[in-house]
């Protein structure tokens, strides 16, 4: 490690921490779970203090595994998957899964140092990671990994003073463009309501649609021409192409490309990515999208469900898989924007509690789907509507990502200050910030 400060020890992690990790009770054994033993997976580290667990094991389960009881004040380190260098720190006696290492350092050094010191390896530690499926680092990684610290005690703890004070201001600064962005969601969410509710007109009323055994709620009143009417009556919609590995050798079949649910997105197409499907050719011509199509998702998430945008003609050919649905206007009094705008809010939360919910996903089916219930303006006032919500929503937007403009930059002087910590440019006053700075142009 070259570039180590004057009074400051080049070494490995392993010289000055006692590494070891955890292990898993054998899953078939009840008498190993619940026996008030905290039992640390990557999901209870919070980057900081852990308190408690999700999970608890027995005396019992503890010696008949791998897992080890790890003492309070030793640093947690996550080694596999996304999560690789998420940290933690033991706030009473613990254990913990062998996807986490912990680390209780020698006398020489202190452990909230060694703790920021891993946070500000995070990105490299990730970018070490070896495996195809689930990278990992494994303990040997962690044991060579380089560290440079002041020998003297003091000065490692007057490090962990300053950077606790600006890493403090800096995440309150965080808290509170997070909250701005939770508001200016909720007031986008609000303003779309308005707007296809048209909930300034003087003259209303009342919701009147046909019972046809959906969960349909209290649907808000509507001006004077205006009114509700169900999916399937304003437009022809239909499921998408299911991918047959089976078929697809079959030397009659095109290649096309085709959007899946990670395409369609909340008031957006994400189409960095497209991938193409071998399909019949009569199928993919009955499936090609047309400008102005509305795509609607049928599955994953359960707030997912019927959220969708308008396909503008971006790709030539293009189809649509199983879990999107595809909504084609028949109705000329409705606009395929305001429709999406429907499907993103009210008609959301009424697909979710019209799904269908499993373990991990939810689902709402085509016959369901068509039962959605739509608002149809009067003639005109869809465009209008549309119009109007565009130029908002993009004042909106706007706003919106100079707030996460400011996060990301909140978050680039974050590991600036870290890696100012480590390299011995800490001086304790208004100087550092300015450091740190510096340091995410260079």
């Amino acid at each position: 490690m070259s570039g180590v400060p004057r009074g400051w020890a080049a070494s490995k992690l392993g010289d000055v921490a006692r590494w070891g990790s955890g292990g898993t009770p054998a899953a078939g054994n009840a008498t190993y779970y619940g026996g008030g033993i905290p039992w640390i997976v990557i999901g209870d580290l919070t980057e900081g203090p852990v308190w408690s667990t999700a999970s608890t094991i027995s005396q019992e389960g503890l010696e008949a595994s791998s897992a080890k009881l790890i003492p309070e004040g030793a640093i947690l380190v996550a080694m596999y998957g996304a999560s690789i260098g998420r940290l933690g720190i033991t706030c009473r006696p613990m254990t913990s899964n062998q996807a986490i290492a912990h680390a209780i350092p020698f006398e020489r050094l202190d452990a909230k140092y060694l703790f920021y010191y891993l946070m500000s390896q995070k990105r490299a530690l990730a970018a070490a990671g070896k495996g195809a499926a689930q990278p990992n680092i494994g303990q040997q990684v962690l044991k060579t990994w380089p560290i440079a610290f002041p020998e003297s005690m003091n000065e490692q703890r007057r490090i962990v003073d300053l950077l606790e004070d600006h890493l403090s201001r800096l995440e309150a600064a965080d808290q509170g463009l997070a909250l701005s962005i939770a508001k200016l969601n909720g007031l986008r969410e609000r303003t779309i309501i308005h707007a296809l509710t048209g909930v300034d007109a003087p003259e209303r009323v009342d919701a009147n649609l046909p019972d046809v055994g959906t969960s349909d709620g209290d649907l808000p009143s509507l001006p004077l021409g205006w009114e509700w009417a169900r999916l399937g009556d304003v437009a022809d919609v239909v499921g998408g192409i299911t991918k047959d590995a089976k078929k697809q050798s079959d030397p009659s079949f095109i290649e096309v490309p085709y959007l899946r649910v990670a395409n369609v997105q909340r008031g957006h197409l994400k189409l960095d990515v497209v991938t193409q499907i071998r399909a019949d050719p009569a199928k993919a011509k009955s499936l090609r999208l047309e400008d102005g199509d509305v795509l609607l998702n049928e599955g994953g998430d359960r707030d997912k469900l019927a959220r969708g945008w308008v396909w503008e003609g971006q790709i030539p050919a293009c189809i649509h898989q199983n879990h999107v649905f595809r909504a084609r206007l028949h109705e000329p009094r409705l606009n395929p924007y305001f429709l999406s705008w429907t499907g993103n809010t009210l008609g959301g939360r009424w697909a979710e509690q019209n799904g269908k919910q499993s373990v991990n996903l939810a689902s709402i089916s085509l016959r369901m789907i068509k039962q959605m219930p739509v608002i149809v303006p009067a003639a005109g006032e869809a465009d209008r509507v549309a119009a109007s919500l565009r130029d908002q929503l993009d004042s909106y937007a706007r706003l919106a990502s100079s707030l996460e403009s400011a996060r990301e930059r909140g978050a680039a002087l974050r590991r600036s200050l870290l890696a100012a910590a480590f390299g011995g440019r800490l001086a304790g006053s208004e100087t550092d910030l300015s450091v740190a700075e510096e340091m995410i142009g260079a």
